[in-house]
């Protein structure tokens, strides 16, 4: 196979993140967004909100893990942030997933895009740690703007949002602070459940 056809495989194979629906429904309340929705909306937040990074970051190489960061959840599903079952298994199904989805490209862009995402997932780098700020930002912004509904389907609490956001302040003090605000407009309309 040359480069080109393995290219192309690899770009019809990843259409499928638009069939991987996670549990943040769109601004609308309409309906769960995708995979592929929430890469372009984190990919275009991170071009607007870098001047925020707590660190001067590579903005392409952050674009450059929005799109491609949730690629492994072809094969691996997507993990919702509150399951705590299925975070138990997250990392294996996800690197078995990575080994096989990024490797379909040429040995050269496969390994960037596999050491993309490895870095993206133990949030280091200046670059991975805004990366991983506004992962978790995009879907509470979603959340407030759907009036905490996908908060209200799972009943969630103020005690799972501030564990499994802990680490978004690493990336950017000023959208932590922006996030509390959020968390704790929601908690005094009843849309997260109090500690």
């Amino acid at each position: 196979m040359d480069r080109l056809e393995q290219q192309i495989n690899f770009i019809i194979e990843i259409d499928k993140t638009k069939e991987i629906f996670r549990q943040t429904y769109i601004s609308n309340g309409m309906r769960k967004e995708n995979d592929a929705e929430h890469a372009w909306h984190f990919a275009i937040m991170a071009v607007l909100l870098a001047e925020y990074a707590n660190e001067p970051v590579d903005v392409l190489k952050v674009v450059k893990m929005a799109l491609t960061h949730d690629l492994v959840e072809i094969d691996a599903g997507d993990t919702y942030l509150y399951d705590a079952e299925g975070t138990k298994t997250k990392a294996q199904r996800e690197m078995k997933a990575a080994n096989r989805i990024y490797h379909l490209l040429p040995e050269d862009q496969g390994k960037e895009l596999f050491e993309l995402w490895r870095e993206f997932e133990e949030r280091k780098t200046p670059e991975a740690k805004f990366a991983a700020t506004i992962d978790r930002l995009q879907p509470i912004l979603l959340n407030d703007a759907t009036d905490g509904k996908a908060w209200l389907e799972h009943d969630i609490s103020e005690e799972q949002i501030l564990e499994r956001n802990v680490h978004t302040k690493k990336g950017s003090e000023k959208i932590w602070e922006y996030m509390q605000k959020i968390f704790a407009e929601n908690i005094e309309k009843g849309k997260i459940k109090r500690r």
